[in-house]
């Protein structure tokens, strides 16, 4: 089982140590693309409307500025980086360290910045949405596409892909519909189901700490995965058709 999950909008900056280690990140084949976007978000970011082209605000103008020397900020492993509510909810601090062990192996991390990285590797704070669209690069989900099908074929064959990712995430990399589960999350109250959007997040979090933390051997099929999300949450299984991958439907009271 693989866990795949979007990067948090907010990211917690590394206060010391050494900068990123290009050769020490997973699927260093993607180390020239990553190049070719650091370059791109450090040249635009230097612009006089860098925020404007980022689409963020004028309270992100400190992580804008820092897209600047990237190569040079302190790195940190992904799970202290990312922050917000999917990886509270997911709390990789109070997991044991068996649990630790299991998190790095298990979770993917589909990036704007790094293409995919796992959850042990060191990167620095930055700002960049999958949406973005950098001269020279075009728009990241696009650019993304090929090279992550290209690298992550080996290392997801024969893996049941948790697909925890938002939409914009999801852009970038569309593994075998057979073997992924996307997680959708939705509330019913009166017989009416409703999709949940921010609260997502927190239940996706959720989710991916049941599936670390439960005993007993990972999911291995999508049915063995809606069993275990029945551990926890009133959940479904709607079969893969076509291009479309197996959903998790996880009900929620309303």
């Amino acid at each position: 089982m693989l866990i795949l999950l979007p990067p948090s909008e907010g990211k917690t900056p590394a206060v010391r140590g050494s900068a990123v280690d290009w050769s020490s990140l997973a699927f260093p084949e993607l180390n020239p693309y990553r190049a070719k976007v650091l370059e791109a978000l450090g040249t635009v970011s230097a612009h006089q409307d860098a925020l404007a082209l980022l689409g963020v605000g004028a309270s992100l103008r400190d992580d804008v500025e820092r897209n600047t020397r990237l190569h040079a900020e302190p790195a940190a492993p992904a799970h202290r980086i990312y922050s917000g509510v999917l990886y509270d909810a997911l709390g990789y601090r109070s997991l044991t360290p068996g649990q630790r062990r299991k998190a790095d192996e298990a979770v993917l991390v589909v990036s704007a910045l790094w293409g995919a990285i796992r959850f042990g590797d060191s990167v620095p704070a930055y700002r960049l949405s999958m949406g973005t669209a950098l001269p020279d690069v075009g728009r990241l989900a696009p650019f993304w596409k090929p090279v992550l099908a290209d690298a992550l074929q080996a290392a997801t064959r024969g893996h049941l892909l948790v697909d925890c990712r938002s939409s914009t995430y999801a852009a970038a990399w569309a593994p075998p519909p057979e073997q992924t589960v996307a997680v959708n999350v939705f509330t019913e109250a009166g017989g009416t189901r409703k999709v949940v959007s921010h609260f997502a997040k927190h239940t996706r979090g959720e989710l991916a700490r049941h599936l670390l933390v439960r005993r007993g051997k990972a999911p291995e099929t999508p049915e063995q995965l809606v069993r275990a999300a029945g551990e926890k949450w009133d959940a479904e299984l709607v079969p893969a058709s076509g291009r479309k991958p197996h959903a998790l439907n996880i009900i929620l009271p309303g």
